[in-house]
């Protein structure tokens, strides 16, 4: 009886050791299904642009678009806004602008569809697959706003960015991106 039991205690442990193994075979695919973000019930800190004051006796400094207004940057640097629609939302930095959007016929990036763009101040621009996550932004109207360098005039028909020092830039909406 004891051999018996040895013999099915050694039988077990050979299967459970070749059941594991440190890798898988074969090469990954990419579903055509949209790859969904999970479900958590979160609601997004927004914020609302403060009016910003100017003097009519004082000319606007240089690269100030008149009228515009001036969005300040969080603690770490960078402004976070979101189009009026809610389409898109972007991270704006001096170096650079990155958008997602619900782009409505997006290029694929490593097998999956791109979910952003990000344009530079020298106009260079990349795809980019994944999203913002719970930032803080600044619902924006449908007017001009200026941030970190950047002008940024937000319509009904797309949100257009264009860099102060350089006048490079993109138009952006769910449709696609126009690089200039």
């Amino acid at each position: 009886m004891k051999v018996g039991l040895a013999v099915g205690l050694l039988l077990s442990a050979i299967l459970l050791a070749t059941g594991c193994s440190e890798s898988i075979e074969g090469d990954p695919v990419a579903s055509s299904a949209s790859p969904t973000e999970p479900s958590v019930p979160t609601s997004r800190p927004t914020r609302t642009p403060a009016p910003t004051s100017t003097t009519p006796s004082a000319p606007p400094s240089t690269g100030e678009q008149p009228g515009a207004t001036a969005l300040p940057p969080d603690e770490s640097g960078y402004v976070f806004i979101e189009t009026k629609s809610g389409k898109t939302r972007c991270q704006i930095s001096e170096a650079e602008v990155g958008c997602e959007s619900e782009f409505d016929n997006s290029i694929e990036v490593n097998g999956m569809p791109a979910s952003g763009v990000k344009i530079t101040a020298e106009g260079s621009m990349t795809w980019v697959v994944g999203n913002l996550g719970n930032i803080p932004a600044v619902t924006l109207n449908y007017q001009n706003y200026r941030a970190l360098g950047w002008t940024i005039a937000a319509g009904s028909d797309g949100t257009r960015f264009t860099n102060d020092g350089t006048g490079r830039g993109m138009f952006i909406n769910t449709s696609g991106v126009e690089v200039f």
